[in-house]
């Protein structure tokens, strides 16, 4: 059984396995929400996007589906089955879904943020991370779901579902490019400057905390984990690529977006 502790100001979010008979009751994990009011589905975009009648485009909070292929790149695995499965969930739910807007409401792309639920107040995120057709994420402020979307993840991750049946977790040479990743090693060094707290990697990756989301985390314990084991998710960087490396700077960056996005491993 894998155990992880996660780095949250505050409070520890638990890191557990939930066993369940059937992959449905994963709607358990998170709170029903049926009072909220019914929009309608114009078409779904890929496993993380929607369309709306009305023209908006909202994207799922909580979740990272595989990336479809477009400008000549091929589909990531499991991309076409994470998008056909929330065209299923939203077509059960006879093309209308609820929405519960994140606290940041938009995105840098202009897309709508929310959660998305069925007609029986059912989180269509939670759904899709316990099949295994996504990565749980969470960036600050919009993490309300956070803790159950993770289990939900978790019971995916412990039955080798989806994006599970293969290792998911990179190590410094298999970095080949830019995106969404799960990154796993040891902190070799901590630093704390004007621009953040830093987790240097080895195998030349870092670990940045923005200044402004220094209060999600527990400053002292990140501090301290010189040495400890951790595994990160988020949008990896390649500063070399993009002209920006300096002399003695890691290769890659990944900025933590939450506290749930970084784990101590044992």
């Amino acid at each position: 059984m894998r155990h992880s502790v996660i780095l949250k100001k505050a409070s520890l979010v638990g890191a557990f396995f939930v066993s369940l008979l059937c992959v449905d009751l994963a709607q358990a994990f998170c709170p029903q929400r049926a009072d909220l009011a019914q929009v309608a589905v114009r078409h779904v975009v890929d496993g993380d996007t929607v369309r709306l009648a009305d023209g908006r485009s909202i994207r799922l909070i909580g979740i990272n589906a595989p990336e479809l292929g477009r400008k000549g790149r091929s589909d990531e695995p499991y991309a076409v089955q994470a998008t056909r499965r929330l065209q299923a969930l939203v077509d059960a739910s006879d093309g209308r879904v609820g929405l519960l807007y994140g606290a940041q409401r938009e995105d840098r792309y202009g897309r709508t943020l929310a959660h998305l639920y069925d007609r029986q107040g059912r989180n269509l995120e939670a759904q899709l991370l316990s099949e295994g057709l996504g990565f749980m994420v969470a960036v600050s402020p919009n993490a309300a779901l956070v803790t159950c979307q993770a289990q939900a993840e978790r019971q995916a991750r412990s039955k080798r579902l989806g994006v599970w049946r293969d290792e998911q977790v990179k190590t410094a040479g298999q970095l080949r490019g830019g995106g969404f990743a799960l990154l796993g090693g040891r902190v070799i060094a901590v630093q704390h400057n004007r621009g953040g707290l830093w987790l240097d990697l080895d195998g030349g990756r870092v670990l940045r905390v923005a200044p402004e989301l220094l209060d999600e985390f527990d400053l002292r314990a990140l501090q301290a984990l010189k040495g400890r084991r951790v595994e990160a998710r988020g949008w990896v960087i390649d500063r070399q690529s993009r002209g920006g490396l300096k002399s003695g700077q890691a290769r890659w960056m990944l900025s933590l977006t939450h506290s749930a996005m970084l784990e101590v491993l044992p």
